[in-house]
């Protein structure tokens, strides 16, 4: 424990005499929160909050017309802007100003009311209950809801509001249907013989009881930047290990009974201290000061031990790199490229600028190898989902063995190399 202290002593003086690479550990992680979040925070609120403006242009002014209108005005993501020209429509729709163009045809209403009107009358006939049987069958020509989209609106979009027209069209048509049946079967208006209100409805339950898993800017960012944060620790790490390579700092330690995984738990220890300060400081900032540039404020009520507990775990595995990446590496020149190349590659493939699940499949695939990846999944669990500590074991394991692993190598290799 002696030799423990001694070497967990060294590093925390050399670091802190470093004051231009403390202010790259604790002060750029910071900064680069805070401008991401302030970026991405409109692509959230537009995710989640802002309304797509279309227009409609109501030729009908008629029942159905309204029911669309009113249908389409109660969606939390479209806001009806009313034309009177389809042209005019149209052309806002070609110059890319709206993503669509909804175009109600003259006489829908009153044509399908005939249309239903006659059907029915034709079913009562059948049945003896209508008085002046009609032989012939009445044909009406289709009306047809003529919708312009933009031609770089995503495929998503289009089918979402073809299949939800489609549907209130046909809960219109239906409830028409039950109104012709009603007037013909009931001399008082106010009798009720057919309930029209819907049967089977949907509910949307969050499990856990979180009503909104879909996290916004502070809860994806705070996580997500102080991993890139927590591993970016790879680059002084390695860079320090270089240097003591090339002053002769651990050809002396050789000379001493000092293990090379005591000289190893020396450097876990201090910069896992540093992984937890800079995640500290992080929670600060969620906290405190993103009310104050009106940015949603991060909630860590009750979710302080499992958020330690992801991030302690997340700073081993980022340790465990680094302690490999230095241990392998014989200069600055390779070290520093390849580690700040691979914090990046790393955090490209974990979710951390990019959702995983709006990648390719391929990709998708592949972010499972991302140790980042790992531990933003255990943030979301912790911020989103509400679990135990049980719940998160999965993701904690992978990052702890990622650390094992990796520093047995660097011992391994370490000892081989230098192998008498």
């Amino acid at each position: 424990m002696h030799r423990l202290w001694a070497s967990t002593y060294k590093e925390f003086l050399l670091l802190i005499r470093d004051l231009g690479g403390l202010a790259i550990l604790f002060l750029m992680p910071l900064i680069l929160l805070v401008v991401i979040t302030l970026v991405q925070d409109s692509t959230f609120k537009t995710v989640k909050e802002t309304k797509i403006p279309i227009l409609m242009v109501d030729q009908d002014n008629g029942t159905v017309s309204k029911s669309i209108h009113e249908s389409l005005s109660k969606s939390n993501s479209l806001e009806i802007i009313k034309k009177s020209s389809e042209t005019e429509a149209l052309e806002l729709v070609q110059k890319g100003d709206y993503q669509l163009a909804i175009i109600i045809p003259k006489g829908l209403s009153s044509d399908m009311d005939k249309k239903v009107t006659a059907n029915v009358n034709g079913i009562m006939a059948r049945f003896g209950l209508e008085e002046d049987s009609v032989s012939t069958i009445l044909k009406f020509e289709p009306k047809e809801i003529r919708l312009y989209f933009d031609p770089a609106t995503q495929l998503s979009f289009k089918s979402s509001i073809k299949n939800g027209i489609d549907k209130m069209v046909s809960k219109i048509e239906t409830k028409t249907i039950y109104e012709a049946f009603r007037e013909q079967l009931s001399e008082d208006d106010s009798e009720i013989i057919f309930d029209t209100e819907s049967f089977i409805t949907f509910a949307e339950i969050a499990p856990g009881g979180n009503k909104n898993p879909i996290p916004n800017s502070t809860q994806h960012n705070v996580p997500a930047w102080t991993l890139f944060a927590i591993f970016f620790i790879i680059l002084p790490l390695s860079i320090n290990m270089v240097k003591e390579k090339n002053q002769g700092t651990f050809i002396r330690l050789r000379t001493q009974p000092v293990s090379y995984a005591t000289v190893l738990g020396g450097k876990t220890l201090v910069f896992l201290l540093v992984c937890l300060i800079q995640f500290s400081l992080m929670l600060l900032i969620g906290i405190f000061l993103f009310p104050f540039l009106r940015l949603p404020q991060l909630d860590v009520s009750g979710k302080l031990p499992l958020l330690y507990l992801t991030a302690f775990f997340a700073g081993l595995a980022a340790i465990g790199l680094g302690l490999l990446v230095g241990t392998v590496a014989k200069s600055q020149e390779q070290s520093a490229p390849f580690g700040a190349t691979l914090v990046v590659i790393l955090a490209a493939l974990g979710g951390v600028w990019v959702p995983v699940f709006v990648m390719p499949p391929t990709m998708q695939l592949l972010s499972n190898i991302s140790p980042m990846n790992w531990g933003l999944n255990a943030f979301y669990d912790v911020f989103l989902r509400n679990v135990g500590v049980s719940e998160i074991i999965p993701e904690i394991s992978l990052l702890f063995g990622f650390f094992i692993l990796s520093t047995l190598i660097a011992i391994v290799y370490y000892e081989q190399k230098n192998a008498v």
